[in-house]
């Protein structure tokens, strides 16, 4: 194995990154952050010896997509790099040390006279105190002397490329943040920081070098630092957290062992009395339609406080985030319900508008507001839907649409009562979506039928297409899709959940003698007929580097950075919903 200054560097900052990196051979992923330092590095490193729009190719090309922040250091790369360039002498840039037991890169050695040599590394920093006590080039001019007999290194010299870490204010838009950052820019310029030869340093590097040689035991050495290290995850919990791929063997469906379902459905047609039999059940509500059932509830609502003259409002989507930081801590229920899933878009809509001091999505700029309220609302769902329980949208449905077929004729649409295009991400959230139907004779139903104007979907395909709206019925077409999914179709053992669902589905939720709903609630006849199946009911109402191995790994604010090391890895196919269109 070479030595290298970057190996022994880290074994000595902390032997247990050196152990995941060099020993355990664990690679990263890519930090897409605009302020990558290996990204930056690399770039500033190019955009010197090839040009700057070298460097900003460099620094580009690394990314799938540029955001505001990259155009923000293209900005300052563009501004450094011509007088960084107009400073430095003619010479050799990425000059190889090629030792037996060492190797290293020279950013540049400049011949100044017959053998004679100066010696420049270029940093992307303003740290200079850090690297006026570095080691790094009194290791370099000697393995390069040792390497070259004959040559003489004269001078070492450490090229600091400016940086400034100046944010955009919350009170400052764009375009007066890059005027303030082209006038920040303006009086920045490179600095060559020379330092002496230090042999006591090339000792010193030896003994680290036969340490970490010899080393058995590698411990942690926990510093302010670890916040920026690309291992932190793996450090601190032991898993695969950020690393590149995990091992390669078949994950079972029981990795995750919760249903998660959305169910819709004309108003008081059973949707929560069905879910009230599930195991351990708690309601965020919004509809107060809770009466008849016995489950734990919270009414997800404005809260409205008085303090003198001041009155203070508390929001129903902030109440909400609220329970799923709750939940998140983990608790004794097994089951969340959602009802209505509808009306949490809304109280989302709400609380952006008074955050954003805005009225409408509109009035943000051009799809600025919608983005941003879309995106905080399918965040929250995401982070609600990864929990360990059963989770439940519970939804209306809207039958004002229309769908005109090939032959003219119009059928109507049924679909839940929300937007389209976060149905169709919704859906893909949650395992399927299920319509109650109310049947001529009262009975009830779980429609599991998907087609062109019926909404449908999920992660898991249900063979059954329509069951008695019991809990138990439920949970036994469930399994038998999960069993189907994982293992073709034969009969698995079951598992925690299943047993706790199968327990739930063989006990009352609460009196069964009481009722469902209250009569006078009871649809009308011509309502429940508009319940069964669309296609026979007429037309309705008109109605989304240096990579490999550096040379040198940052030191001081850059190390803050998780410097090198980081490998790209291809972005991930994203998965398809099943809805109907």
């Amino acid at each position: 194995m070479k030595l290298s200054y970057s190996r022994v560097d880290q074994f000595e900052r902390c032997p247990y990154k050196y152990r995941l990196r060099y020993v355990d051979g664990l690679k990263p992923l890519f930090n897409c952050d605009a302020g990558n330092a290996l990204a930056l590095g690399s770039a500033v490193h190019d955009g010197i010896e090839r040009g700057t729009a070298a460097g900003v190719a460099s620094y580009t090309a690394r990314y799938p997509v540029l955001t505001d922040l990259m155009v923000n250091e293209i900005m300052k790369m563009e501004a450094v790099l011509p007088r960084v360039r107009g400073m430095i002498p003619e010479g050799e840039f990425e000059v190889e040390i090629d030792h037996p037991d060492f190797v290293g890169y020279i950013d540049l050695l400049a011949e100044v006279g017959d053998g004679v040599y100066d010696m420049y590394d270029f940093k992307y920093s303003k740290n200079r105190e850090s690297y006026e006590k570095s080691p790094q080039l009194s290791i370099y001019k000697y393995f390069f002397e040792l390497t070259h007999p004959g040559c003489r290194v004269r001078n070492l010299r450490y090229l600091l490329v400016p940086k400034t870490m100046i944010r955009q204010k919350k009170t400052e838009d764009l375009c007066g943040f890059r005027q303030r950052l082209r006038e920040t820019l303006a009086g920045m310029e490179p600095e060559l920081v020379p330092v002496e030869y230090d042999p006591e340093s090339v000792v010193r590097f030896m003994l680290s070098a036969k340490r970490m040689l010899e080393a058995t035991e590698y411990p942690k050495n926990p510093t302010k630092l670890c916040a920026w290290c690309d291992y932190q995850g793996y450090c601190e919990k032991g898993t695969m957290i950020d690393m590149a791929l995990p091992k390669n063997e078949r994950v079972g469906i029981e990795s995750a062992p919760y249903m998660k379902g959305w169910i819709y459905g004309a108003p008081f047609s059973g949707k929560t009395t069905f879910l009230d039999a599930a195991p351990d059940p708690i309601n965020l509500n919004t509809d107060g339609n809770t009466k008849y059932v016995t489950m734990q509830r919270v009414l997800i609502r404005d809260e409205v406080t008085q303090n003198g003259r001041i009155t203070q409002r508390r929001f129903a989507w902030e109440a909400l985030k609220d329970c799923i930081a709750d939940l998140e801590k983990g608790s004794d229920y097994s089951t969340v319900i959602v009802d209505l899933v509808e009306d949490t878009r809304e109280m989302c809509r709400l609380c952006m508008y008074d955050k954003l001091g805005i009225q409408h999505e509109s009035d943000s700029g051009f799809g600025k507001g919608w983005d941003m309220i879309k995106t905080e609302y399918l965040s929250t769902m995401r982070r609600l839907l990864a929990l360990d329980y059963n989770i439940f949208l519970v939804s209306h449905e809207d039958i004002s649409k229309d769908v005109t077929k090939a032959n003219s004729d119009k059928i109507t649409k049924i679909m839940p009562n929300i937007q389209e295009s976060l149905a169709n991400k919704l859906a893909g959230m949650v395992d399927f979506v299920a319509r109650v139907i109310v049947k001529d004779d009262g009975s009830r139903v779980l429609s599991f039928k998907a087609n062109e104007v019926t909404f449908g979907g999920g992660r898991l395909s249900i063979s059954a297409t329509e069951i008695p709206l019991e809990w138990g019925e439920l949970v036994r077409v469930y399994d038998e899709a999960r069993n189907a999914a994982e293992n073709g179709g034969r009969k698995a053992a079951p598992s925690k959940r299943q047993t706790r669902n199968a327990k739930a589905a063989c006990e009352p939720a609460g009196d069964p003698e009481q009722p469902e709903r209250e009569p006078d609630d009871r649809p009308s006849p011509a309502a429940e007929a508009n319940q069964g199946d669309p296609a026979e009911k007429p037309a309705g109402r008109p109605r989304r580097a240096r990579a490999a191995e550096a040379d040198d790994e940052p030191e001081g604010d850059e190390a803050a950075q998780g410097a090198a090391g980081a490998e790209e890895k291809p972005a991930r196919r994203s998965r398809r919903t099943r809805a109907a269109v």
